[in-house]
C-alpha cells in the first residue's frame, strides 16, 4: 500500500487511493481511485502527490 507523500505523473496509474494535490502552481487537489490513470492539471502533465489516504 502506498502511503501519504507518495507521488504519480500524469499518464500513469494511481497506486493509492486517495486525495491527490497537484504540484505545480495554482495547485488543485482530487479524489483519484487506485487503478485510475493520473489527469494533467491546467493543460499539462504534472506530478501530483498523495496527501490523503481514502
Amino acid at each position: 500500500m502506498a502511503g501519504v507523500g507518495t507521488t504519480a505523473k500524469t499518464g500513469e496509474r494511481c497506486p493509492e487511493s486517495g486525495i491527490w494535490q497537484s504540484m505545480d502552481a495554482p495547485s488543485t487537489t482530487a479524489p483519484i481511485a487506485k487503478g485510475n490513470v493520473m489527469p494533467p492539471h491546467n493543460g499539462k502533465a504534472v506530478t501530483w502527490k498523495l496527501i490523503k489516504l481514502a
